[in-house]
């Protein structure tokens, strides 16, 4: 029986049948990244849940009735602000963000949009939605700025579930004696004499942030679709705004009709912060984990759920794709998977569910025929897992091993030695060279303990 698809929509906070608007142009937007900066593991969740929405839709409608347009965000002030601070051109720097980050989808395994649009890509459509929204009444020009005016716009807050004052003060917006209300957002904005301009209607200047997702969604999937994404931090104000701009330009009373929202990654209980210092990239794990265990890691827990990122995650991911190499085999096609396996990714992307159902497959493949774990394989690769020839996953493992445990502890055992000598330069090499070979160690209390980098 062919499953139907439920999803989570925070547009009503509940979970509903997905059902499409054409289901032969199925239309999926996420946001991507602002590239001022290297992916950290937070930007990683939403790439690899979507990877698989991307998938299950596929894989229920067909590959050629998806259109998944992930954006490219490449004028911003915190790109303006990174590039400063870099000293380094902004082409120079958003082009060098744009490469990493492509290089980290690769790593993950995520499979390319049918579109990746760049903001600096579709100015002049930009301008023209502000002239629409200007001509409706719904936006107005003040000192050179153009501001969304919320007040004209009676269901804003419902995406958030608040009214105006909730989200006035309970959250962070840009204070200006421009604004009517501190709660109306910029469309365009000024630029000064070394900053990206345009030439607009209202003098050069550059768009606003929350307008440029408007634009190009509307591009490539119309004034409504069916599939909105993003980080759970989005909701407000970014998509808040969203939908403000684009109902009332479009002059409709839908956008997106299902908004998909991933919950947050913390570091060993943290909030990720650089005033923490615990921000980790994706960049930092490439040489160190196989991109595989980080996908893995990324979709133990439920997509709404949040996320705890540490080294017991890491280890047991690990050891899972190590145990289910076992049962590893080639394949030269594709075999079809028992819609019973499936079924927890057609119930609001369950992936631990599926993850469950991926265990019993190994169980039953390690017990019965070459058919049995072929259907194990065809299973993890629906989800990007196995992906790579055993002999890769092998050596990979071999290369980030360049010392063994029993190793450390005898490195260890002389430095403590050695620092009961007082020969503090020998305990001091010894700390670097285990550094060198990427363990971080930390003297705490009477004991020494250890860790990979």
């Amino acid at each position: 029986m062919d499953k139907d698809i439920f999803l989570t929509n925070s547009l009503g906070n509940k979970k509903e049948k997905f059902i499409p608007i054409d289901s032969k142009k199925i239309g999926m937007y996420v946001c991507g990244p602002t590239v001022y900066d290297n992916p950290h593991i937070g930007n990683a969740r939403p790439l690899v849940i979507f990877d698989i929405l991307f998938k299950v839709l596929k894989c229920k409608f067909g590959t050629k009735a998806i259109n998944y347009v992930r954006n490219i965000t490449d004028i911003d002030d915190k790109i303006i602000k990174a590039s400063l601070e870099k000293k380094i051109s902004i082409s120079e720097l958003t082009n060098k963000i744009t490469k990493i980050f492509h290089d980290d989808c690769n790593y993950l395994n995520c499979e390319v949009p049918n579109h990746e649009p760049k903001a600096t890509e579709n100015i002049s459509l930009m301008i023209e939605m502000i002239s629409k929204l200007i001509k409706n009444n719904n936006a107005y020009e003040s000192n050179q700025h153009i501001y969304f005016d919320v007040n004209k716009f009676k269901d804003y807050g419902k995406l958030s579930n608040k009214n105006l004052d909730e989200l006035i003060s309970g959250a962070r917006v840009e204070i200006s004696e421009n604004k009517k209300n501190p709660a109306d957002f910029v469309l365009w904005k000024p630029s000064s004499e070394n900053e990206p301009s345009w030439d607009s209607p209202w003098g050069k200047g550059r768009p606003g942030w929350h307008l440029e997702c408007s634009v190009m969604s509307k591009k490539f999937l119309g004034d409504k679709f069916d599939i909105h994404g993003g980080g759970i931090d989005l909701i407000f104000p970014h998509h808040e705004n969203e939908i403000a701009q684009s109902r009332c330009a479009n002059e409709n009373e839908t956008f997106a009709n299902y908004w998909v929202h991933n919950g947050f990654i913390t570091i060993s209980s943290e909030k990720m912060s650089k005033s923490q210092g615990n921000v980790l990239t994706i960049d930092d794990l490439k040489n160190k984990v196989n991109g595989q265990v980080i996908r893995l890691a990324l979709i133990s827990a439920h997509y709404k759920q949040p996320l705890d990122w540490n080294e017991k995650l890491l280890s047991e991911s690990e050891k899972t794709i190590n145990k289910w190499y076992e049962s590893y085999t080639e394949l030269k096609k594709q075999v079809l998977i028992p819609q019973e396996y499936l079924s927890p990714l057609y119930d609001d992307l369950n992936t631990p569910g599926y993850i469950a159902n991926l265990h019993k497959l190994f169980e039953k493949s390690q017990k019965g025929s070459v058919k049995d774990k072929e259907i194990f394989v065809s299973a993890c690769n629906f989800i990007g897992l196995l992906n790579e020839d055993k002999k890769i996953w092998e050596k990979f493992k071999q290369s980030k091993s360049k010392i063994s445990k029993e190793e450390i502890e005898k490195k260890i055992e002389e430095r403590n030695i050695a620092r009961k000598n007082k020969d503090y330069n020998a305990a001091d090499n010894i700390r670097d060279e285990l550094l060198d070979k990427g363990v971080l160690i930390e003297d705490k209390d009477d004991k020494t303990l250890w860790k990979f980098k």
